[in-house]
């Protein structure tokens, strides 16, 4: 399957065109977010408060291991946490700041599925265990938000280049790959 470059913030024409399966590698900008940093963003939106992330953006799952060089930060590694952790607060983020993308590993629920169809956002499955590789893809940190969250938590503003492989594991539509793979697993075990 041919490979899609795509530039970040994704554009919505880009992200429908998306399919299951596609393999994808992005350039641009994705900032990090974990649990604490989606419940942040909720507050801060609620309170009218400027949310560091920009609309239509890339979220990465993950937080990094880093270790300051000079006047900047050298990223060790940059794997991915598993995206279910984020299922409550994360429907609401994506209709907050009309986020684009979400990476991550292991996929997410029926609620935030209904979210990325309504909203047009799309779920990039990235290999857990390949953090080190993950972090030779980004080129550059831009900036660190809610440091005092720590740094697994804060909110990492990469610049990212090549970054991937990815994969298409939620659509715009809302379709799993997960799902599907499940279904498919029951279907042969029935079949035994």
């Amino acid at each position: 399957m041919p490979r899609k470059n795509l530039h970040t913030p994704i554009a919505e024409a880009e992200i429908s065109d998306l399919n299951l399966g596609d393999i994808v590698y992005l350039n641009g900008d994705v900032y990090t977010a974990r649990d604490q940093a989606h419940h942040r963003i909720l507050d801060y939106a609620d309170s009218g408060k400027e949310v560091p992330i920009k609309s239509g953006a890339t979220i990465y799952h993950c937080g990094p291991l880093v270790r300051p060089q000079g006047n900047n930060w050298q990223i060790i590694a940059a794997g991915p946490t598993t995206s279910a952790r984020m299922n409550e607060p994360t429907p609401a983020v994506i209709k907050q700041l009309r986020i684009h993308a979400i990476i991550g590993k292991g996929g997410m629920d029926i609620a935030t599925r209904a979210a990325m169809r309504k909203y047009g956002c799309v779920y990039l499955g990235i290999t857990g265990g390949a953090a080190v590789l993950a972090a030779t893809r980004i080129k550059a940190v831009k900036a660190v938000y809610w440091a005092d969250l720590g740094m697994p938590e804060a909110v990492w503003h990469f610049i990212v280049e090549d970054f991937g492989p990815l994969v298409v594991s939620i659509d715009a539509d809302g379709d799993s790959l997960y799902e599907r793979t499940n279904e498919a697993a029951k279907r042969n075990v029935m079949a035994l």
